[in-house]
């Protein structure tokens, strides 16, 4: 298991403030997936609570247990040697902070470089820190949140949520977050946050002006066809000939 030191992962996003260097990163949730992510050279690997919908067939991400994200983290691990892999802490995992150490202990287990989770948690930060493991915050819409937000909207659109995302930022830097994701923060909002902090910012869906973008694998290559999100623009449809592919095979099969 070629897991990566914290010194090592805490450079790599150094040195790609510092130079500039964009930050890619998609989401993989199996062996296959992670392997020929990796071959094409990509940054970032994201074992995502996103799993939830895109694998799990679940309507949001709040059902994702950490058993989940443990099982998937393994099967990644497999495919990846050179990329940086990163795993969420699910829903339930991170609400005092024994919890949100002992979680990202048992990701790291797994085989995570480092974990990433939802708010403003600056304790929970801090003490995962101080064990010894990298963090990646993430600010802006919150998915974990969804039945209580109700909606998936921008963030930082009225000039109070702007000065709190701000602040936010600031102070997950400052716990010791080594990288910070944006999602649907207002693109001005979003860009005066990556022009202040000096660890990188990673957007998605929040405008082109971040230190690096993330998506969902699926979205990307179209292999969800029912649910698009509006930022993303597929870089091709791998639905129509996956389906093609096994119609061939049906009728291969039924004429014979």
């Amino acid at each position: 298991m070629n897991k990566k030191s914290f010194s090592v992962i805490d450079d790599f996003f150094t040195n790609s403030k510092e130079t500039h260097h964009k930050i890619a990163c998609l989401t993989a949730y199996d062996y296959p997936t992670a392997r020929l992510l990796e071959e094409t050279g990509i940054d970032l690997i994201l074992v995502g609570d996103s799993l939830g919908m895109v694998v799990l067939g679940h309507p949001d991400t709040t059902q994702v247990t950490l058993e989940n994200i443990e099982y998937h983290v393994s099967a990644v691990r497999r495919g990846v040697s050179s990329s940086i892999l990163l795993a969420d802490l699910p829903l339930g995992t991170v609400h005092d902070v024994e919890s949100a150490v002992q979680s990202s202990l048992k990701l790291r287990s797994a085989g995570a470089d480092m974990v990433k989770l939802e708010g403003p948690l600056i304790p929970q930060i801090k003490s995962i820190v101080a064990s010894g493991i990298p963090v990646m915050a993430h600010l802006g819409m919150l998915c974990q949140q969804i039945l209580v937000e109700k909606k998936y909207r921008i963030k930082g659109k009225t000039s109070e949520e702007a000065s709190r995302l701000l602040r936010e930022a600031h102070a997950v830097e400052e716990a010791g977050a080594s990288a910070l994701v944006l999602e649907l923060v207002a693109p001005s909002v979003a860009q005066q946050i990556t022009s202040e902090l000096k660890i990188p910012t990673i957007g998605i869906g929040s405008g082109p002006h971040c230190d690096g973008q993330i998506l969902v694998f699926y979205d990307l290559v179209g292999l969800q066809p029912w649910f698009r999100p509006s930022f993303v623009i597929p870089k091709v449809d791998l639905a129509t000939p996956f389906k093609k592919a096994v119609k061939d095979f049906i009728h291969e099969t039924k004429i014979k």
